[in-house]
């Protein structure tokens, strides 16, 4: 399936007329028709904001590869408490803290392992 047509079968999913999709989108019912037959190729931009307006997964969308949709940040945060059933409350929201954690957070929490790693081998 070429990149076109999954985007028609978003569209389609979603029950949404080319004009109500493209508007979500800030192009024309005209150019979500012609990237659906493939007479135009979507733009790096026009990815992106399908994948963001939409919740569509990047990877589904430019290769066909997995599932259409990403999952909720719910969804994901119910799977890792079915995995880590029987747990302590502390790991649970230990785990949880590191899956919400921003990019600078977790880049700080690094610097403190190697901090603590370091001191524990001079320790040593």
């Amino acid at each position: 399936m070429l990149q076109g047509e999954r985007v028609k079968e978003i569209r389609k999913s979603l029950g949404l007329t080319t004009e109500k999709f493209g508007e979500k989108l800030g192009i024309q019912r005209s150019a979500v028709s012609k990237i659906e037959n493939g007479r135009c190729s979507l733009t790096d931009a026009n990815i992106k904001a399908i994948c963001r307006e939409f919740g569509v997964d990047y990877i589904w969308l430019t290769t066909g590869d997995g599932e259409m949709f990403v999952e909720s940040d719910d969804e994901f945060i119910q799977k890792i408490d079915r995995i880590m059933a029987g747990e302590s409350d502390i790991r649970k929201n230990a785990i949880k803290a590191l899956v919400n954690a921003r990019i600078d957070d977790l880049e700080a929490f690094d610097r403190l392992i190697d901090l603590y790693l370091q001191s524990k081998k001079e320790k040593d």
